[in-house]
């Protein structure tokens, strides 16, 4: 059934919006301008107002500084402020004090904030107090400041009302023209529309429209005329054209049992998504789904409920098309799907762990409770193969070699990915429960300010320690977490963590400001600011000993979404830091508008500090520019003398590193601190 277009989307409604908004756009403009010209008259008024009060009051004050006369040039200034304008006025003498001055308040407006912006607070005007007597001398000068909120106040009654009569003539035209092409155009066209709209679509050629009154020669008659003579010709071949494809389109490209496209619509489709993601610089995946030992169903039930269940196998197939683009039946129990626009193969082995748990449930076919079992194997475009028919054919080869090793599976075409996907699997899975198996735990990295060479604060770093893989690095597990979600738990853990400790050696006497990183997941996550803000409540701890430190790229996922969290938390009294400085997004532009209080040189530039010359030139520049937006700087990954006093020469504030000492947990870092304020100062 056809539907009527929203009241909103009208011709009708479209064309008085643009003929409001253009009328009302050109009568603004045309205001604002008039405006503007009458601004730069009220200036010039102001401008002769006060010639004109210096004129008058140029001889006697004359006079006054002639005679050296106080009283006179007081009376003179006296005589000034009849004006309600004159805001300031002086009389002085050359090389002496002035001879009489008064000033009083400036006039308190409402508008002063948006006049100021044109006229100024004030202006001010001077004039030469000279007595020609036989030759012109200078004697002094008269000094007035006036007030502009007098002068600004009639501007902006004028203004008022300047714009108001234009919006008002702008919208009377506006009314007019559409009126005009109302009638002429719009309404005609709503009847064509009206008629049009009573049209059998089955069966175009059994009703005619009418042409619109007092049209029935002008273009919207000879269209009218036309569109009948279109509509009986659609009608006369279109049950045979769609009859004719119907039976066409079943026989080539669909399966007759499924429903599904068949191998060869798959194929051109497939060949098709290819070239697209090609170009668009995408990956695709491909997977074969051939179900486990079919034969026996056959055998064990009949042929009908064989068909049947394959049906119901092609329909769970169709009902995860969310993340697919094509589902197909390539022959017999084989099925086929394509992935497009993936990441990496962590994401096909997600759907495909997907559809096997689908598959799995069992099939409710008449009496009988059925349960079926899925290999699949998967090829990825451009990795695997460059058409269609590689990748088709390899996961199908890769389905059948995997169906020899074990079944209801996954299994990719390179075996080093497949791997890869599995030991990702086992990780992830072994890290959603190390937090509730206690098996992480944090280490304090010192901080060392250049300055006073005292420890002013520690980095707080994570560490797994895995049962029986044993120490996992970072750089393995944090990725994993942050795909899964699970950093937002375990940052939270670490902050917890960090300040329980910093609230232990408080209470020896030891205040250490702890530097915790913050992810780009934990950035997005809402409660962050008030997590922080909680923790520090929780262990008593002021804001002023925590620092967050965020990375570029993280920050660059979503910029103005980070500015917004970290001035929250700037709010409570963290300061802020940008970690790995220099390898991400570095950029003026991005740094400016971060609400940060330190920079932290990566270390991958520290460690070839004097041995590359671009790593040096990289430091220095990172130096300079953080100097330049009074930032602080921290160098990381500081492991020998020279690089420490290369650092304090160019001006860095504070380094850490494997130079002062690596990573340790609470009780050595605590007895570092002790040593550490025994030992002589090492930078000079």
């Amino acid at each position: 059934m056809t539907k009527m277009h929203p009241q909103n989307q009208r011709l009708s409604i479209k064309l008085l919006r643009w003929v409001i908004l253009t009328a009302l756009i050109a009568g603004g403009v045309l205001s604002i301008g008039q405006i503007s010209l009458d601004a730069f008259r009220a200036m010039d008024e102001l401008d002769n107002q006060a010639a004109q009060i210096l004129d008058v009051v140029k001889d006697p004050a004359t006079q006054a500084v002639y005679s050296i006369d106080p009283e006179l040039a007081q009376q003179v200034v006296e005589g000034l402020f009849q004006q309600r304008e004159v805001h300031y006025a002086a009389i002085g003498h050359p090389d002496e004090t002035l001879l009489a001055q008064k000033s009083r308040p400036l006039h308190h407006a409402p508008f002063r904030w948006l006049t100021d912006s044109v006229f100024g607070q004030e202006k001010q005007f001077s004039v030469q107090l000279i007595k020609n007597e036989p030759q012109p001398v200078y004697y002094g000068y008269l000094v007035i400041t006036i007030d502009t909120a007098h002068k600004s106040e009639l501007f902006l009654e004028r203004s008022v009302v300047v714009f108001a009569s234009g919006i008002l003539r702008a919208g009377i035209l506006a009314a007019i023209l559409f009126l005009v092409y109302h009638y002429l155009l719009t309404r005609p066209l709503s009847g064509i529309i009206q008629s049009l709209l009573k049209v059998n679509p089955s069966e175009p050629g059994r009703q005619t429209i009418p042409a619109p009154k007092n049209h029935e020669y002008d273009e919207l008659g000879v269209w009218v005329s036309t569109a009948n003579d279109l509509l009986e010709e659609i009608s006369d071949n279109q049950q045979k054209r769609r009859a004719a494809e119907a039976r066409v389109l079943k026989l080539s490209q669909y399966d007759p049992l499924t429903g599904l496209p068949n191998r060869l619509m798959f194929r051109n489709h497939l060949q098709s998504t290819l070239d697209d993601a090609k170009h668009a610089g995408h990956k695709v995946a491909v997977l074969c789904c051939g179900i486990d030992d079919f034969k026996s169903i056959n055998s064990q039930f009949n042929y009908t409920v064989g068909d049947r269940l394959l049906q119901a196998f092609a329909e769970r197939l169709s009902n995860n098309n969310g993340a697919l683009h094509t589902a197909s039946r390539l022959g017999g129990d084989q099925f086929s799907l394509i992935q497009y626009n993936i990441h990496n193969a962590y994401n096909v082995a997600e759907l495909a762990e997907q559809l096997l748990k689908c598959l799995s449930a069992p099939f409710e076919i008449d009496e009988f409770s059925i349960n079926l079992y899925t290999t699949i194997g998967i090829t990825i475009f451009p990795d695997d193969g460059s058409n269609a028919d590689d990748l088709l054919q390899k996961s199908e080869q890769t389905m059948t070699l995997a169906k020899t090793v074990s079944r209801n599976q996954f299994q990719f075409y390179v075996a080093s990915v497949d791997s890869e996907m599995r030991e990702r699997k086992l990780m992830e899975k072994d890290l959603s429960h190390a937090l509730t198996n206690n098996e992480f735990n944090i280490v304090f990295q010192p901080q060392i300010d250049y300055q006073n060479n005292t420890i002013v604060g520690a980095e707080v770093l994570l560490r797994w320690v895995h049962p029986t893989r044993g120490f996992v690095p970072p750089d393995i597990f944090i990725p994993i977490a942050e795909d899964n979600g699970t950093i937002v738990d375990i940052g939270n853990w670490v902050l917890d963590e960090a300040c329980k400790q910093a609230a232990i050696w408080q209470k020896q006497g030891h205040f250490i400001k702890l530097a915790i990183n913050l992810s780009a997941v934990q950035l997005k996550d809402s409660t962050i600011e008030k997590y922080i803000k909680s923790t520090l409540d929780k262990h008593h701890i002021e804001a002023q000993y925590l620092e967050v430190e965020i990375t570029e790229t993280g920050v660059m996922e979503n910029l103005s979404n980070a500015v917004d969290t970290l001035n929250h938390i700037k709010q409570y009294g963290v300061s802020t830091a940008i970690d790995d400085f220099g390898t991400g997004y570095s950029s003026l532009s991005y740094l400016k508008k971060l609400p940060i209080d330190k920079v932290k040189i990566d270390k991958q530039f520290v460690h070839d500090l004097l041995v590359d010359e671009d790593d040096t030139s990289i430091v220095n520049a990172v130096i300079q520019l953080s100097k330049s937006l009074h930032l602080n700087v921290i160098a990381e990954g500081v492991e020998t003398e020279e690089q420490e006093s290369y650092l304090v020469s160019r001006g860095c504030d504070m380094g850490q590193g494997y130079f002062y000492s690596r990573p340790v947990p609470a009780d050595e870092f605590l007895t570092y601190i002790l040593e550490y304020s025994k030992t002589p100062s090492k930078i000079d």
